[in-house]
């Protein structure tokens, strides 16, 4: 069975879209086009109605053959005849009776006019050339601007959004959503304005041809638009689910890739097959029931156009029957008739589009979708700067790192900054905080951190220790309650600022694709290798370091998937202690550390926390005993408070967690 909802299987889906929101959906396509290729759009389109032009001047030819030229030669080889028989000039000028006056026509004017026919070809096909590298140019330009907008409006997302969003199903944004935009704007885009340019333009010459054929064909190309407008509305739906289910198997493929181990420690791949196969078989019903409609379209609208065809072929002879000049006529059909076919070729071209269109238009969506989510708000101002002390002993901004960090508070009221010295002190003053509306997850939160303390957080899971480490760094922000760092309110602090004070060791590390250096240099970009190699002695991680095929060079991808868990911890730490912050939190900085490498770097941990507020979440107990505070956290309050020696003796729930004895009543 499949299970529920889940890291990979988050969200509603989205709603089918209507015609208007589609609609909607094109012209914000086209904005985002134009906004920085308008230019070379209209350039375009340009092109797109030169080429056009060019590539009727056939059908006006065939007109021009049967109507004037054929009849025209026909005409002076008659007139050549009698003047060779001794009739004069003016009298085999003279047209036989019953019919009328036809200007003669030479060899020699067929030949200028497929001259001319022939240069308008070749600058019709110049035309289509430049405009497909100009939409080469558009398009590309346009996706590497999308997707770094995309990536950039990721950046500013909340730490929610990730997790309540499988990250395959983000992935997949980038990849097949903004993949479909690219065959939208590359040839459907094209295709929609040259079925618009086609048609108008062609009816135009349709009318001064024959109105009565042009309203006949009108009447029959209104029926083959409702039947594909009908067509369009059920593939809509399916496209939509295609989309919503292909980021939903690529979550899972993520989901399942990462967890490959417990997979298999489990013996759960018949399990883990079995929920793929219906995710996969979901995406098959959709993508079978998408195409089918859409496929539909081209068989359905092409034979609808060649009946229309014969429709008007045969209504256009029985006009032939009764027209003073059945050869100029004959001429006129037939080119209406080629333009009648290019009348309903853009329909027909649109048609076939259709699949790619609605898929766009549901890529395009999820990709709106994820550049119109809300943005961490950040109404800070009051910024982490270095500074030195002068001789008064007053705090100096400067560019240069100086070990002495200083927070710069602007006042609004004289436009004047002051400067206050980062200390670390933490305090949280009745903090209520849940991550939905619906359920509370922190209740009444009381402390106080003093500045260079080491405060430990210890309680069972789920009890609330990860949830305040993520409140000091304002992944989420509170209900309820003030939280104070150096007695200013943290949500006047840039998040940015406050987060660079704060260095952060998770339980889970993550280690990117780089050398072990880039790694612990990701805790401050600007250090030297000599600073991030007294990092990693620090953290004692030199010694399996230098171990390593090419020491601090050797390189790292898959998340270090080559290194031990414990060695990507000692990295983490590494990492920390190069970026020098006035306050450090450890979320199971050791988990994953055994007993005699844990001994080994206490003393480098004690080191990197000497002068700095240290918060420290443990389960192993013996890593708090040396804390200034233990808070003992049970479903979100904090329930016991005071050192290792002062709850041992209370014999409470901090006694029961250290000993493993059961509380006596």
């Amino acid at each position: 069975m499949m299970r529920g909802p889940g890291p990979g299987r988050r969200g509603q889906p989205m709603p089918p879209m209507s015609m208007k929101g589609q609609w909607g959906l094109l012209w914000r396509v086209l904005k985002m086009v134009m906004k920085h290729y308008s230019l070379q759009f209209i350039l375009v389109l340009i092109c797109l109605a030169v080429s056009l032009v060019c590539s009727t001047q056939s059908s006006l030819f065939t007109q021009d053959l049967f109507g004037e030229y054929i009849p025209g030669i026909q005409e002076q080889a008659r007139q050549d005849a009698l003047i060779a028989d001794g009739v004069s000039p003016e009298e085999a000028a003279i047209p036989p009776e019953g019919t009328e006056a036809i200007p003669p026509r030479t060899y020699g004017d067929l030949t200028n006019r497929l001259f001319t026919l022939a240069c308008f070809l070749t600058v019709g096909v110049a035309c289509s050339y430049i405009q497909q590298r100009l939409m080469l140019v558009v398009t590309q330009g346009s996706m590497l601007r999308l997707r770094n907008e995309l990536f950039e409006h990721m950046q500013k997302l909340p730490i929610k959004y990730f997790d309540t969003h499988a990250h395959g199903d983000i992935m997949s944004i980038y990849t097949n959503d903004v993949d479909t935009m690219r065959m939208l704007i590359s040839q459907s885009f094209i295709q929609l304005f040259n079925s618009t340019i086609t048609i108008l333009y062609v009816f135009v010459l349709m009318v001064t041809m024959s109105w009565q054929l042009t309203i006949l064909s009108i009447v029959l190309i209104f029926g083959t638009m409702l039947i594909s407008g009908r067509l369009i509305g059920l593939a809509g739906k399916h496209f939509t689910a295609q989309q919503q289910n292909l980021g939903k198997l690529n979550g899972y493929v993520e989901e399942m890739t990462d967890g490959q181990k417990v997979i298999k420690v489990f013996c759960h791949e018949d399990e883990a097959l079995a929920d793929f196969r219906t995710l996969n078989e979901n995406l098959r019903v959709s993508a079978h029931e998408a195409n089918r409609w859409a496929n539909t379209m081209g068989p359905i609208n092409n034979n609808l156009g060649h009946i229309a065809y014969v429709i008007v072929a045969m209504v256009g002879a029985v006009m032939s029957l009764s027209h003073p000049t059945p050869v100029a006529w004959l001429g006129t059909l037939l080119a209406f008739l080629e333009l009648n076919h290019r009348f309903t070729m853009p329909i027909t071209q649109v048609a076939q589009q259709m699949n790619s269109i609605v898929m766009a238009m549901a890529g395009a969506k999820r990709v709106f979708a994820l550049l119109d989510e809300t943005p961490e708000a950040d109404d800070g101002y009051v910024e982490l700067v270095n500074a030195y002390e002068d001789e008064n002993g007053n705090l100096v901004e400067t560019d240069k790192r100086t070990g002495l960090w200083a927070w710069k508070h602007p006042h609004q009221a004289d436009g004047t900054v002051s400067y206050r010295k980062v200390e670390g002190g933490v305090t949280f003053g009745g903090v209520d905080f849940g991550y939905t509306d619906e359920k509370q997850v922190l209740f009444d939160i009381n402390m106080y951190a003093m500045p260079g303390q080491k405060i430990a957080f210890v309680g069972g899971t789920g009890a609330g220790k990860t949830t305040i480490t993520n409140l000091i760094n304002r992944f989420y922000d509170i209900q309820d309650g003030k939280i104070r760092y150096d007695d200013i309110n943290i949500n006047k602090i840039r998040k940015a600022d406050l987060r660079r004070s704060l260095g952060m060791v998770l339980q889970d590390t993550h280690l990117f694709t780089g050398t072990v250096l880039d790694n612990i240099r990701y805790g401050r970009l600007d250090a030297t290798d000599e600073e991030c190699i007294a990092a990693a002695k620090l953290a004692n991680a030199d010694g399996f370091i230098r171990r390593l095929p090419e020491g601090y060079n050797t390189m790292l991808t898959g998340d270090g998937a080559n290194l031990s868990q414990g060695q990507r911890q000692l990295l983490a730490i590494a990492r920390a202690a190069v970026a020098d912050p006035p306050c450090l939190i450890l979320d199971e900085a050791t988990s994953s550390i055994d007993t005699r490498t844990e001994t080994l770097i206490q003393r480098g941990m004690d080191a990197l926390m000497k002068g700095r507020t240290t918060f420290v979440i443990a389960h192993r107990l013996s890593t708090v005993k040396n804390s200034d505070c233990i808070m003992v956290l049970e479903q979100g309050r904090i329930i016991e408070r005071g050192t290792h020696d002062d709850l041992i003796e209370q014999k409470g729930k901090y006694y029961q967690l250290y000993t493993g004895n059961a509380i006596q009543a």
